[in-house]
């Protein structure tokens, strides 16, 4: 499941999503994203749910908090991991409950130096509800 972009050509691999239970309505999705020029990450879109945002984990004065990002850098040549307590794609307002083996379509917006946007498209696979996000 490598997907590249023309314009930052951007591979994404190991990508997961959490899986649910059936009264959960949000869950993350996790992936590596490598870029071969400077780039980043805008935004995300699935059919999965019908909220689909960027956020990071992040710790302040002891307390994990997560917030919605406007955008993420790539910078060329280096994997940016997406994994639980980082930075993740949060799917909110699922359309139905995710269960392990599933693949959920998310497709990235990618912008590349020069202001250009181009789309990669990843399949992610569900893996178990194992604990909270």
């Amino acid at each position: 499941f490598v997907a590249g972009a023309s314009h930052a050509d951007v591979t994404v691999t190991e990508a997961w999503v959490r899986g649910t239970v059936p009264t959960q309505k949000a869950t993350g999705a996790f992936m590596k994203l490598k870029s071969s020029q400077e780039a980043k990450l805008v935004g995300a879109a699935s059919p999965a749910a019908k909220i689909v945002e960027v956020h990071e984990m992040a710790m302040k004065d002891n307390v994990m908090s997560m917030r919605a990002v406007d955008s993420v850098a790539l910078p060329a040549g280096k994997s940016v991991e997406f994994r639980p307590g980082g930075y993740h794609v949060m799917l909110v307002d699922l359309v139905k409950p995710l269960a392990k083996g599933d693949k959920v379509p998310i497709t990235l917006t990618i912008q590349d130096k020069d202001g250009k946007k181009s789309t990669v498209e990843v399949k992610a696979e569900v893996r178990a509800h194992g604990g909270g996000m």
